[in-house]
């Protein structure tokens, strides 16, 4: 006390100020307690957030995954086929599939199994060779889900785009693959017994594999936007697959739907390729009438260029009976314009 008293402060004085010194020191501590507790809270907090990976196309794939089927078609002689195929359309009493021709050809008997390994019995309603499209029909129970359709008018180079099918069959169906739109407008030559014919299709990156044929390209949305067709199969080539545009396979399906035979125009033309175009050699009994003769060479299509005669028929075949073409062609050197009604 004798320290205290040295500077002349009293007992109550000194009483105070121990105690707001131990006030003080309390009020530190537990501040520093407080702060250590909220740190190791918020430590806790940050552990508990899940991480969401953001390149992901799992919310899309989920919009179409259901509704992609295995088709598998038998015919009686023992041949089978399989590919896929995928639900666009659903009424009071069926559901509709969409596949490619060349996966159904010839059979007799058509059996789809979907997501979740069921059986169910399909039947073909209508198909077209050239385009190399089938509609099959279900039970409308058989439908869990419908594809929603996009448009082709907003596909881009480099979009983001994913399959979804049964590469090397049913041990595999529901396999994803993803790529991107790596052409637009692709005009590719294909057999068709004794012709040649050219489809417009898409090209994509993503991985088509024997089985994958039928099912469906789809966008970033989970939209479909093409119907896998082809591939090119080379040692040396990787990674060329093609689909057929949704947009011009809607133009088809109302009369798929009801059997009926897809129509294209005639002009009764024997065809030629020439330096310039195609010229015509030779026109049959039953051709349509136009002011066209023998030893014209036509070289444009509606402001087309004419490559060759496969050609001259890719473009012919984008029109419909009822339709009026311009034809550009070269008679005795000089170029001449006219109108053809295609009536047949």
């Amino acid at each position: 006390m004798a320290w205290y008293f040295r500077y002349k402060l009293g007992d109550d004085i000194i009483k105070f100020i121990n105690y707001l010194f131990f006030f003080l020191l309390v009020i530190v501590v537990g501040w520093y307690v407080n702060k250590e507790v909220k740190h190791d809270d918020v430590n806790k907090v940050i552990k508990s957030v899940n991480i969401v990976e953001e390149n992901t196309i799992k919310s899309a794939i989920e919009k179409v995954y259901d509704a992609v089927y295995v088709i598998e078609a038998y015919s009686i002689d023992g041949g089978s086929s399989i590919g896929s195929g995928f639900a666009y359309k659903l009424d009071n009493k069926y559901g509709y599939i969409l596949t490619n021709y060349h996966v159904v050809k010839d059979s007799d008997s058509i059996t789809i199994i979907d997501s979740k390994g069921e059986e169910y019995v399909a039947k073909l309603l209508g198909f077209d060779e050239l385009m190399d499209l089938a509609v099959l029909s279900t039970d409308k129970d058989t439908i869990t889900l419908v594809a929603s359709l996009g448009t082709n008018s907003t596909i881009n180079i480099g979009d983001t785009v994913f399959t979804v099918g049964s590469p090397e069959g049913t041990q595999y169906k529901g396999t994803v693959t993803k790529g991107i739109v790596s052409g637009l407008n692709r005009e590719i030559k294909i057999n068709l017994g004794s012709e040649e014919y050219i489809m417009n299709v898409m090209q994509t990156d993503a991985a088509i594999n024997p089985g994958n044929s039928g099912g469906p390209l789809v966008n970033i949305n989970g939209e479909v936007v093409g119907i896998n067709s082809l591939k090119i199969v080379q040692n040396e080539i990787e990674g060329m697959g093609f689909a057929i545009p949704i947009e011009e396979v809607m133009l088809y399906t109302d009369r798929l739907e009801h059997g009926d035979e897809i129509k294209r125009p005639y002009l009764g033309f024997e065809l030629k390729n020439s330096n310039a175009g195609v010229f015509i050699s030779n026109i049959k009994m039953d051709a349509i009438k136009s002011d066209l003769a023998i030893n014209d060479v036509i070289v444009s299509v509606d402001g087309t260029i004419v490559k060759d005669v496969i050609h001259f028929r890719y473009l012919l075949y984008k029109h419909s009976i009822g339709d009026q073409i311009e034809i550009k062609y070269i008679r005795d050197e000089k170029e001449c314009t006219t109108n053809v009604l295609l009536t047949k």
